[in-house]
């Protein structure tokens, strides 16, 4: 088995300007609107800063940049959405939905990484914006990095041709299908029902209605000899669904998740995640309830080599 699916480099984008997102509720039905901005602003920047120390205190490497005040980007929180970074020194960005999302993508931040990283390729899907195709990075696809495959349920963000398009630079395999939440509304993120980790998938099977699918997804999760562990739509909810395996610089495996999601699994499923995984869980729950999303979200995986 490769170990390519984890990395102990995360960069982290620390927020001015953190809300809720007009531009994205539509699509989003994780997103409620919440208190005063600036309340809101200062809630997440604690709940960010208490994500990092957590995970630099069990010895992970995170690179923070601090996001900027113009042009205002409330989601910029979750940079998951507009880039990935590959083992091969490939470099992806990513065609947004909203409008006020696409001001994400920095490219001083690609340039201060070169300090350390090597970065060969930089391959820009953001053209598909204008034939309202999208494809939002890591949040659309959950990419098993072992077995090249990019899971991915379709949905107003996640289009199939911009998959096929990845999926050919790359050299993923596409594993295509629809997810809905309990009122039948398609799941905007795969990151938000399914996390695939180095022995385990961790996956809300239920919102997978159509049976044909359902079977393939299952067969392919086999194929990867990754053990699934399933969740409820309750604990979807909760984010339960948004983890994400890191290690640290000690070679040690940590599976983090917000503190919702923790407490929403019952004691086998933490048992089943804690014999493969240290669990990391941070107290998010602002960052959660206005942004729509959780631990994952906020972290982008650097897995380029080093220079």
């Amino acid at each position: 088995m490769n170990n390519n699916q984890t990395t102990s480099t995360i960069l982290m984008i620390r927020p001015v300007n953190f809300g809720f997102n007009e531009q994205t509720a539509g699509s989003n039905a994780f997103q409620n609107r919440n208190a005063g901005q600036q309340q809101v602003q200062d809630k997440a920047l604690a709940e960010f800063d208490g994500m990092v120390d957590k995970l630099r205190s069990n010895g992970v490497e995170v690179i923070v940049i601090q996001d900027t005040p113009i042009p205002h980007t409330p989601d910029s929180i979750f940079p998951n959405n507009w880039v990935s970074f590959h083992h091969n020194g490939n470099v992806f960005l990513y065609p947004m939905m909203a409008e006020n999302r696409r001001l994400e993508r920095r490219e001083d931040i690609l340039l201060g990484l070169e300090n350390e990283f090597a970065i060969k390729h930089i391959i820009d899907l953001s053209r598909f914006e204008a034939e309202n195709k999208f494809l939002e990075g890591t949040g659309s696809m959950v990419l098993d990095r072992d077995h090249k495959f990019a899971y991915a349920c379709l949905s107003p963000r996640t289009d199939a041709k911009v998959l096929d398009e990845f999926c050919k630079a790359s050299g993923y395999k596409p594993v295509l299908f629809h997810a809905v939440d309990q009122k039948g509304m398609d799941i905007y993120h795969t990151n938000v029902l399914m996390c695939v980790a180095s022995n385990f998938v961790v996956i809300c099977m239920e919102s997978i209605k159509d049976a044909a699918e359902k079977a393939m997804v299952i067969e392919t999760i086999a194929a990867s000899e990754k053990q699934l562990v399933d969740i409820t739509f309750d604990q979807m909810n909760h984010f339960a669904g948004n983890m994400l395996e890191v290690n640290n610089r000690q070679g040690e495996k940590l599976i983090v998740m917000s503190k919702s999601a923790w407490d929403s699994l019952n004691s086998q499923q933490r048992d089943t995640l804690s014999s493969f995984s240290k669990p990391i869980y941070a107290d998010i729950n602002t960052i959660e309830s206005n942004g729509g999303g959780s631990a994952r979200c906020m972290m982008a995986e650097v897995h380029l080599p080093r220079v």
